[in-house]
């Protein structure tokens, strides 16, 4: 049996903050105790390792319920393979990633979760698991959604936008929900009038707008509070289950919030890029505006205290970085003189917990909200908690050492991420990974990578602890 304590450090969960010694055993917590405690000092004869953690946070690994690891886009690929972006992750603190499977249009979505399963397979460094993107919902897929649920597939991404690739009208949404409704699954949003967005598109640029700030200016707020709000009738209609991702928009909040306080299970996640980046950095000059193209859009600042108030009142439950990074050589550049070409994406999987930290520093948030809106909320919602994104016993070893104190610049000449630049290029925060164990083994250690490709593990999930 192998045994580490981890000494000394403040104990962060969603639900508590205490001065505790950690105990695992074969890669998983088996104890806390004081730190004075008789208990606590029993254990460290026995210990193969002592981590120390004095004057340090010890926090649950991230759970990023929202990641694209080589997803094709417009012609391209993401750039973070599931290796290089695993340990990116793994870097900022996430032990955990749900990423998404494809289904192509025409084939099962057994092909496409086998595809994703051969991408991820003995690459990655943290634990995984995945979500199953619908581009193609029929009789066929239908029935294919309930194996996938009994073997820990449990969600399923539905798209309003992207007509011709991913998009879905209200007749396959209505039946993928009923389908949901039955065997417990829960359907993820994007919500945006993708028809619509389209004709803005074609005018902007017959109009000869085809800067990137464009894609902001046709991605309307109202065509997301729109396409938010149809999904949740639908849902009512179907009695099932609802989960609006990248929600970006003030007006779309409001339709969250609405919805919960009819009681209704409808839930919302924002992203870091949203929280902190606006329609100010899709109108940088020279094309640098590029970097910054995804979708749902960047907002104008205003829109930003709404997202913070939704997440404090729980109209947001929680913060995933939508992961889908290029390039800008070679790949963002693909949308010189046309905007509706650039690959959307930005890359963040590395930088979620610090961005987040820095939340509770500036009054944003508290510690503990950080770490349930991070760890335990994620991990409750797509069926992981009690195994993910909490330090209790019987849980899986997958704890963080964070330095509250620790200064950093964000820059792309010091990130892990497979991607030419950082959509927080010279931004300073406070705090800073120190050391992170998966499953009870180092993957970061005092700062320096020590895992490898292959440690991290598929892992099934159940249906959302949230509607269990």
């Amino acid at each position: 049996m192998s045994r580490t304590v981890i000494r000394g450090g403040l104990v962060i969960t969603a639900t508590d903050e205490i001065h505790a010694d950690v105990l695992i055993e074969d890669g998983r917590i088996a104890a806390l105790a004081a730190h004075d405690s008789t208990l606590a000092e029993g254990w460290l004869p026995a210990a193969d390792r002592v981590v120390d953690a004095a004057h340090k946070y010890v926090i649950p690994g991230g759970v990023d319920a929202h990641t694209h690891m080589e997803l094709p886009f417009g012609g391209t690929f993401a750039s973070d393979t599931f290796e290089t972006g695993t340990q990116a992750a793994a870097w900022g603190g996430t032990t955990t990633i749900v990423d998404f499977a494809v289904q192509s249009q025409g084939h099962p979505l057994r092909e496409g979760l086998d595809l994703w399963h051969a991408k991820a397979d003995a690459k990655c460094a943290i634990d995984y698991a995945f979500h199953m993107i619908l581009s193609d919902v029929n009789e066929s897929t239908l029935k294919e959604m309930d194996g996938l649920v009994e073997e820990g597939v449990t969600s399923f991404k539905l798209f309003m936008a992207y007509p011709g690739v991913f998009y879905s009208d209200d007749g396959q949404i209505l039946r993928a929900m009923q389908k949901s409704a039955a065997n417990g699954g829960l359907i993820m949003m994007h919500a945006e009038n993708g028809i619509a967005i389209d004709v803005l598109v074609e005018q902007a640029l017959a109009e000869g707008k085809s800067d990137p700030r464009y894609h902001g200016e046709v991605r309307k707020v109202l065509l997301e509070a729109e396409a938010t709000h149809r999904a949740i009738q639908l849902a009512r209609v179907a009695g099932a289950p609802l989960y609006v991702v990248h929600v970006s928009a003030e007006e779309a909040v409001a339709e969250l919030a609405r919805a919960r306080n009819m009681g209704l299970p409808v839930f919302g996640e924002t992203c870091p890029q949203y929280l902190f980046l606006s329609t100010d950095n899709l109108a940088e000059p020279d094309f640098g505006g590029a970097k910054y193209v995804c979708s749902t859009p960047l907002r104008p600042k205003e829109h930003q205290a709404a997202l913070w108030r939704g997440l404090r009142t729980n109209d947001l439950q929680v913060v995933s970085t939508d992961h889908c990074p290029f390039c800008f050589v070679g790949q963002k550049e693909l949308g010189r003189g046309d905007f509706s070409k650039i690959p959307n994406g930005l890359p963040g999987v590395e930088n979620r917990m610090d961005l987040l930290h820095q939340a509770v520093l500036d009054g944003h948030l508290t510690r503990r909200r950080w770490i349930e809106i991070a760890c335990a909320a994620p991990a409750r919602m797509f069926g992981l908690y009690g195994k993910k994104g909490t330090i209790a016993p019987g849980a899986d070893a997958d704890v963080v050492i964070y330095d509250p104190t620790a200064e950093q610049v964000m820059s792309a000449e010091t990130h892990h991420m497979n991607v030419d630049y950082s959509a927080y290029e010279g931004k300073r925060v406070t705090g800073q990974v120190e050391t992170v164990l998966s499953r009870g083994e180092l993957v970061i250690d005092q700062r320096k990578f020590v895992g490898r490709a292959g440690h991290g593990v598929y892992t099934p999930r159940g249906i959302s602890q949230y509607l269990a």
